[in-house]
């Protein structure tokens, strides 16, 4: 495919893939745009959208296929992500992609305490023994996920205690990503770790989302067991279930309380706390 860019990126239907398209578009860069729902993907100049799912199949091959460079924002949650990510790094490894940068997560581990970082690192490992160059960006939790954290009674519901997270923006995480793709030699083979400014509890976060929006927001503590009860009327799958409440426990544990300098290194801006991130929004 020697027409097609070789600069690819996936997620670009979602926030932080989009975000990050839009910018190096903006700056004149070619870029291939990779989605599952290709009729999705946003208009911009210089960009050439082909379908991709992820896992190693026929289509990521052909997708991948002269592939330099992959932006490889992770997918959506589900039973099997895990498989979907490490196929499709299979599939850019075997299409000869020379450098994955990719959106994992804070604290990411084989044990972490958030169970769905235990898959970032499973991917994590399986990049790097592919041999390929990569660029680890470990975000923390989205601050704009905050907000929608509460109950239609406005509260916010769960395990976290009086621990601190510092959580990011996603449009930092896309600055960031984007300036890794800006220079990658200055970033193989390096993982950075992602947060907003500060660390915050779950208490003060609900008191900036009362304030910044209007809407009326607290936290209420729950018990393991109370956490797992209050959420057993959706439905949900156990690993789902389990995802939601290792969100609080996480919190609770302390391991994303710590606040890293790394968006300012990268993109040469201070982070946006989740105040400046709401004010923005309003």
């Amino acid at each position: 495919m020697p027409s097609v860019p070789a600069l690819a990126l996936t997620g670009v239907t979602g926030h932080v893939g989009g975000l990050a398209a839009r910018e190096l578009s903006a700056s004149g860069l070619e870029l291939r745009l990779l989605a599952r729902a290709p009729e999705r993907v946003p208009a911009l100049p210089g960009a050439t959208v082909l379908p991709l799912t992820y896992g190693n199949t026929p289509e990521a091959a052909a997708a991948l296929a002269g592939v330099e460079v992959l932006l490889m924002v992770s997918a959506s949650e589900s039973v099997d992500r895990r498989a979907q990510h490490l196929g499709l790094v299979d599939a850019a490894a075997a299409a000869g992609v020379q450098h994955v940068v990719y959106t994992s997560f804070l604290a990411a581990a084989p044990d972490a305490i958030f169970t769905l970082a235990r898959d970032h690192w499973a991917t994590e490992e399986r990049i790097r023994a592919a041999g390929m160059g990569f660029t680890f960006l470990r975000d923390s939790f989205y601050a704009d996920f905050f907000p929608e954290m509460a109950g239609p009674d406005g509260v916010i519901r769960g395990p976290a205690g009086d621990g601190a997270v510092a959580a990011v923006a996603r449009a930092d995480v896309a600055r960031s990503a984007v300036a890794v793709l800006r220079d990658l030699a200055a970033h193989r083979d390096r993982a950075y770790d992602l947060t907003g400014p500060e660390a915050i509890t779950l208490s003060e976060a609900a008191a900036v989302i009362t304030e910044l929006t209007g809407r009326p927001t607290r936290y209420v503590h729950e018990t393991l067991e109370e956490a797992y009860a209050s959420r057993a009327s959706y439905g949900a799958p156990a690993w789902q279930v389990d995802a939601w409440v290792s969100t609080y426990t996480s919190i609770a544990s302390g391991e994303l309380s710590a606040v890293s300098g790394d968006v300012r290194a990268l993109t040469g801006h201070e982070p946006l706390s989740l105040r400046a991130l709401l004010a923005d929004a309003a």
